[in-house]
């Protein structure tokens, strides 16, 4: 199971980074949405990958550890706020430059 999804974590990191390296506007920000999914897969897998363990804590029972559900909740929230605010300023430089690529300027001119 780890190493799935270890797997999967490097192949959204990955990814993203390939995504962030494009040369267009659209690209980078789904490279920057990837590299936040991956974030947050890893800040839950923090907590161990369990199945059955109660979220109460009881005597001599496991119990699941809530902080990074919480940080995981926390960055979800985060990464949207930043990727509608990251939208935003694409939109305005596709406006401003008539270009969506990330200099404003396209190859060769």
């Amino acid at each position: 199971m780890e190493a799935i999804f270890a797997s999967a974590l490097g192949i959204l990191t990955s990814s993203g980074i390939y995504l962030l390296l494009r040369g267009r506007t659209f690209p980078v920000v789904m490279g920057l949405t990837l590299i936040s999914y991956a974030v947050n897969l890893f800040l839950f897998a923090m907590g161990r990958l369990q199945t059955g363990v109660t979220t109460v804590i009881s005597e001599g029972a496991e119990y699941a550890d809530p902080l990074p559900q919480a940080l995981v909740l926390t960055a979800i929230v985060i990464g949207f706020a930043m990727t509608a605010f990251v939208v935003v300023l694409a939109l305005r430089s596709v406006g401003e430059t008539e270009s969506d690529h990330v200099d404003g300027q396209e190859p060769g001119k």
